[in-house]
Order: structure tokens, then sequence, then C-alpha cells
């Protein structure tokens, strides 16, 4: 691919969706393209590109975005969020707190809102409180998936047995089995997409807990300042925003407080 080729690909992503590649990802983004050229029956790079700027339609872009995007993500990845999690929900029932609204901003496939839906769960033995997750994220072939809720045996290795039994129901197809999320877990979970560089967000505030994980490495400043704006605005005092622990907000969160690893609380 020519390189004015590749950076008018690159200047649609970040336009679109704010997402920065930079000349080391030519190799993956020229990869990714290719799929959307052999899906379509399109012989060239160019040709593509006249195809995905006249279409008034905007899905083909949708389409491009869900190649792009990466959804690495795992069930109860980076386990000490989770812990810390059930300790601030346990604290918020002891003081009498009913309602919980938390928002998984870049849900990927799923695996992040439920288990997040799980820990609150086990966190909340003994009370019923009223809880939604709002689970979002750009990719639409991403969030079919979380709302299918339906995982293979291989995915579910961060899921303990017992949570397994609880919060799954095991499904039979041929010589294969998978595990589906059960209603009481999918009920709490609202799934959006979501575009992440476009603030401000249809979203009610007050959130007790953002997770904006492992996403925010894709963006740069202009793009990352006004989405940590937009998240205190929703952030209740006292809530957390939690990002990845490779994930550094240095300079970028004055309003926020660093309280743990990968945790900020609004002030």
């Amino acid at each position: 691919m020519k390189r004015a080729t590749l950076d008018r690909f690159r200047n649609i992503v970040y336009g679109e969706a704010g997402i920065s590649l930079s000349p080391a990802k030519d190799a993956l983004v020229q990869a990714r393209v290719g799929r959307r050229l052999r899906a379509l029956g399109i012989g060239s790079y160019e040709e593509y590109l006249d195809h995905l700027e006249a279409d008034a339609s905007g899905e083909e872009i949708v389409s491009l975005l869900d190649e792009v995007c990466t959804n690495v993500t795992s069930f109860f990845r980076e386990p000490a969020h989770f812990e810390f999690i059930a300790t601030a929900m346990q604290e918020w029932l002891a003081e009498g707190q009913t309602r919980f609204r938390m928002w998984s901003a870049a849900c990927s496939t799923g695996e992040e809102p439920y288990s997040l839906a799980m820990t609150i769960r086990e966190a909340s033995t003994g009370y019923t409180p009223d809880v939604r997750i709002l689970a979002t994220d750009l990719s639409t072939t991403a969030l079919r998936t979380c709302m299918a809720g339906d995982y293979s045996e291989r995915r579910m290795e961060g899921v303990p047995q017992e949570l397994r039994k609880r919060y799954f129901q095991r499904v039979r197809r041929g010589d294969d089995a998978s595990f589906r999320v059960r209603d009481e877990l999918r009920s709490m979970a609202v799934v959006r997409r979501l575009n992440l560089a476009t603030p401000p967000f249809p979203i009610n505030g007050p959130l007790d807990i953002v997770m904006c994980r492992n996403v925010m490495i894709y963006f740069d400043d202009p793009v990352r300042k006004p989405l940590l704006a937009e998240i205190h605005r929703l952030l209740k005092p006292g809530g957390y925003l939690m990002v990845g622990h490779a994930e550094s907000l240095t300079g970028m969160v004055g309003t926020l407080k660093h309280v743990a690893p990968g945790v900020y609380a609004r002030r």
C-alpha cells in the first residue's frame, strides 16, 4: 500500500474514532483493510477508499472500524480492580446506598461487564440493590458477542468453577460446549454502541464506577482530555475511574485522585 493511501486510511480512522495509528501499525492497517477488500470483492485500496468515502449510509466506516479495532479482553482481567470494586460495593451497601450505575466504556465482547456483574452480585449477598451496567464499545462485531453472552470453554478460563455454575448455563452443540450468561447477569447489562472520541455522551449520571481500561492507549491527548473531562462529569463525588495498569494519566487528571494502581477517585 502506498504511503499516501496508508495516510488517508489513518486519517479516516482518527477522524471517525480518535484512534491514533502510528506508522508502526502500517502492516496491521494493510492486513485489516485487506479483509474489507476481499469481503466486498474490490480490487485495490484506492478503489476501496473511493467506496468508503462515497458511502453516505456510514455502514462501511462501521465495518472498517470493526476490522481495525483490537478487542483483547478476558474475564476478571487485572483482578485487583474487581477486588477493589467488591470492597467499595460492601462499603456503599453498609452506608445504605441501594442504587448503583456503572459503565464499562470499552466492553469489547462482554467479559468485563459480566465480570463486573458477578463481582457486584457476590459482594451484595444479603442485599437487593438496583444495579445497571452500561456496556459500550465501538465495534458492532464485539457487541454482538456481548449481547449473545455465549463463550467457549477456552474463553472461560478466568472464571472460577463456582461462578461458572452460579452464573452460566452450559450449552452443548455437537461435540463442542459453550457457556451462556444466565439471565440474572444479562438483565444487569445495557449494551450500546458508543464512540469514545465524540463526547458529550447521551449518558445519565451520576455513575459510581467507570471502567475505561486499556483503550486510551490508542488515543492521543486531544482525544484523551475531552474523554476524561466527560468521565469526570458523569462520576459521582467519591466515584471511581479504572484504567489499565499500564496506562498513565499523569498531567491529565487534576480533578481525580489516584487511590490505587489504575484507580482514580473523583474528588
